[in-house]
């Protein structure tokens, strides 16, 4: 009698891994160098305001440049749709483009050494947001070795029992107006590890932390209303006063807000009930690892006045940070000492009392908290490689001409929706919308005259093409921030599309309804 021979198990499949944040802007960095080689490298002639001779300076493709006097004349002879004193106020900072001046050059090809260099290049150029990335990392680090987040986190998640999304209602309201008012974008990273522990203990998960600071900030910097680094220096750029539509914008933020709040809802609900349909779920064991905290409930017990006092000075940082920004324009160096403050208080208070660091341990639980951002700052670091690739070899000014060449013979609503697609394509090129605004805007606002559309419209086309972009552009901020999370790029793009698709959607209505109803 034989046995039949045991069936031999076919070789289980490898399930295809989306690359790391890492390998996809090597990739972008790579594929920037071929661009230089592949699109005519050109320029249009840039105007700037020279504050120390108190004149204009005009640089020509070429490269020359010639002095001219900073007055309403000056740029009128221009072309230049702007009132000087947006020059001589300091609203306006950056090179401006004059329309009516782009010019092929000789090509300016990128070579191999260029794909390291410009990493190297552009980590020195983010050096100020990535120091003030370590120096936030090194206060988690701090206040972490404390124990007052433990404490703090405990209270906090029995006094939420049942109303827990209350918290990220509030959380997305707020960035939606701190997006809508001043552009709170690239700070908002500081209150990721923050609200990461809170949301855990709460029972969501990293894509429920990113949609309310990140998501919620982009759609209300998308319909700004008083934000001075978009809708403001686009206004100005394109030779009208900001508050030209902003009734539009306002109305906009409002159902933006409403439909974010709606949309986090909805998935957080579910994996309230289900954790398993978390769209990041593969990675919650690194997430969870490093933001989720021990609350056990013998921690409560240990929580002193030290730890409160603590606990108080961190949370204050904060909003420090947002007043700083918003009244007395700090930048990220000045955010990154007012950081710096309250760390070195933390360090000094821990030394002493009950549950007492040695100085040893408190040094090392700053250094340890820095060091898990490094990769964060490189990640800033790759994403500005990128972009200076591109302004080296002189094609974004190549892209913009040719964009507006597409949608010089259009009229009306498809004007005004191609207008978007073409910010939205922009937005990939030039993921700065200050940049993208002084660049493009005294490009198209003639553009939108020739057509019969007033300005204004064609700025709200700016700040929601570039916006939908933003929302998943590489090049931009939201490769850091889940390089911070530990979130999958595939899994955010899975996440963030139905919002893509209603920027376009609202966006490209809300357009249209102001062609028909100003032209």
């Amino acid at each position: 009698m034989t046995t039949a021979a045991p069936q031999q198990q076919a070789p289980e499949k490898k399930k295809f891994e989306f690359p790391s944040a890492f390998t996809i802007l090597f990739f972008l960095t790579v594929i920037a160098v071929l661009c230089t080689w592949w699109v005519s490298a050109g320029s249009y002639s840039k105007v700037e305001y020279n504050e120390g001779a108190s004149d204009l300076v005009v640089t020509a493709p070429s490269g020359e440049t010639s002095d001219m006097p900073a007055t309403q004349e000056t740029l009128d002879q221009l072309g230049v749709p702007i009132n000087i004193d947006s020059f001589t106020g300091g609203d306006i900072t950056k090179p401006v483009s004059i329309p009516g001046t782009y010019e092929h050059v000789d090509p300016h090809h990128a070579g191999f050494m260029d794909i390291p260099l410009s990493m190297v290049h552009g980590t020195i150029e983010g050096v100020d947001i990535i120091v003030f990335i370590l120096v936030l990392g090194g206060l988690i680090g701090v206040v972490r070795a404390t124990g007052a987040f433990e404490s703090g986190l405990f209270a906090l998640t029995k006094k939420t029992k049942g109303r827990e999304f209350i918290l990220v209602a509030a959380v997305s309201i707020l960035m939606v107006m701190g997006g809508s008012f001043c552009g709170l974008e690239e700070e908002a990273v500081a209150f990721y590890p923050i609200l990461a522990p809170i949301f855990i203990s709460l029972g969501f998960d990293a894509i429920v932390v990113v949609g309310s600071v990140f998501l919620a900030g982009s759609i209300g910097s998308a319909f700004s209303t008083i934000n001075p680094f978009s809708v403001i220096i686009a206004s100005n750029s394109a030779g009208i006063k900001f508050t030209e539509g902003i009734g539009w914008r306002a109305a906009g933020a409002v159902v933006g807000a409403i439909v974010v709040i709606t949309y986090l809802y909805w998935y957080a609900k579910k994996i309230k009930k289900d954790p398993s349909a978390s769209i990041a779920y593969e990675d919650r064991e690194k997430f969870n690892a490093q933001w989720q905290l021990d609350t056990a409930e013998e921690d409560i017990r240990s929580f002193d006045l030290k730890q409160k006092v603590i606990l108080i000075l961190f949370a204050a940082a904060f909003p420090i940070m947002v007043w700083g920004v918003m009244s007395q324009g700090w930048w990220f160096p000045t955010m990154a000492a007012s950081f710096l403050i309250i760390t070195i208080i933390i360090m000094i208070l821990s030394l002493f009392g009950k549950h007492k660091l040695s100085e040893g341990e408190v040094v090392e639980a700053f250094s340890q908290g820095a060091s898990e951002m490094v990769g964060v700052a490189l990640i800033i670091g790759l994403a500005r490689g990128i972009n200076l690739v591109l302004n080296e070899g002189m094609i974004s000014d190549t892209m913009l001409d040719a964009a507006t060449r597409l949608v010089s013979g259009m009229h009306g609503p498809v004007f005004i929706l191609m207008l978007m697609v073409v910010f939205f394509f922009l937005g990939f090129v030039v993921p700065s919308s200050s940049g993208l605004a002084v660049l493009a805007m005294p490009i198209i606002a003639p553009l939108a005259d020739s057509v019969g559309i007033p300005r204004f419209i064609a700025v709200s086309a700016y700040n929601w093409g570039q916006y939908a972009m933003l929302f998943i552009a590489p090049t931009g901020l939201v490769m850091a921030t889940l390089q911070m999370l530990h979130i999958k790029y595939s899994h955010w793009l899975k996440f963030v599309w139905p919002m893509v698709v209603f920027m376009f959607v609202f966006g490209g209505a809300m357009l249209v309804a102001q062609v028909l109803i100003y032209s």
